[in-house]
């Protein structure tokens, strides 16, 4: 006869407890209470609005990769932007963040940044030094492919200064080597790496320092395009939970790009889903989840398999199928 605290035990409690979790986030739970969106967004203080963007690639023939679509993101707040790989979602980022190059052409739209000083900058008006110094240190990116984003041959310390000589020159080097320190500690990576080379760290420290370094000058808003493709999920894992810890400790939005929805559904406030360079259903997570309204949310939703379980449920039942 097991004990209570035999395997056999552990198993069946584990079980019972996953039962009861798979109830309250399966897919079109259409018994939950609709989430009130409006509501919610009458409670909250923009801290961008992109309204109208329109973004071609000047080819031949022309490709229309993001076509007449309006994004807030309040301060504070994370924003999902899924879809499938090509809808437009980095190339959208880009925009928003001036950050287009040829052949990819900004044809229409509008960027407003509400500055924390009460301040409205118009971002596509921005040039040289004004854009220059508005892209890092108002809002910050980590690239798609951030772990092969660190210089090789130069050490991070020196790649952290640079980001405070050319946005701070007012700094001094003990300043500077403090503020390292500093950032250092808010993601989790030893503050001995400071001297380090990129290959001398694992992708995930590598993920840690990016992150690090798009935080440098405290921005109100991160851009993170797949932070965690091409990681481990216990990796995954431990970069998500410092993400949304340090959203709660250093109150900076995020507009988080991915085309893995389950996870946009754990982490974000709010989800934009794109299809074909258009945004068609913006909403509230959890009413993303319950109450999708298009047929390609629904679909997106129930493409991905749990490891046991029914098909779109996201969870792992513990028992056969």
């Amino acid at each position: 006869m097991a004990t209570e605290n035999t395997p056999e035990k552990k198993t069946t409690t584990a079980v019972a407890q996953n039962e009861e979790f798979e109830a309250t986030v399966r897919v079109g739970d259409a018994s939950r209470p609709v989430a009130d969106l409006a509501a919610y967004m009458a409670k909250q203080t923009p801290v961008v609005e992109a309204k109208g963007m329109t973004i071609n690639y000047e080819v031949d023939p022309p490709v229309h990769a993001v076509v007449d679509v309006d994004l807030t993101v309040n301060r504070g707040e994370i924003v999902g932007l899924a879809g499938e790989s090509g809808c437009g979602k980095t190339t959208l980022a880009y925009g928003i963040n001036r950050l287009l190059k040829p052949p990819a052409l900004l044809v229409g739209g509008e960027v407003t940044f509400h500055d924390a000083s009460g301040t409205d900058i118009n971002v596509i008006a921005l040039k040289g030094d004004e854009l220059r110094m508005f892209r890092w240190d108002k809002v910050s990116m980590v690239f798609q492919g951030a772990m092969n984003s660190l210089n090789p041959v130069i050490s991070i310390r020196k790649q952290l200064y640079d980001v405070f000589t050319t946005h701070r020159p007012g700094m001094t080097k003990r300043q500077m080597n403090d503020r390292c320190i500093e950032l250092f500690e808010l993601v989790g990576v030893d503050p001995n790496r400071l001297d380090s080379f990129a290959h001398e760290l694992s992708g995930g420290m590598r993920q840690r320092v990016m992150i690090a370094m798009a935080l440098a000058l405290s921005p109100q808003l991160m851009i993170m395009d797949e932070p965690t493709t091409a990681l481990d999920v216990v990796v995954q894992r431990g970069i998500l939970r410092e993400i949304m810890r340090l959203r709660e400790q250093l109150q900076f939005a995020v507009i988080f790009i991915t085309h893995d929805l389950p996870l946009l559904l754990e982490i974000s406030d709010r989800i934009a889903i794109m299809l074909r360079g258009e945004i068609i259903e913006m909403n509230l997570a959890e009413n993303i989840l319950h109450h999708p309204q298009e047929e390609y949310t629904k679909r997106l939703l129930g493409s991905f398999p749990s490891l046991m379980g029914e098909r779109g449920s996201f969870v792992r039942t513990g028992e056969d199928s």
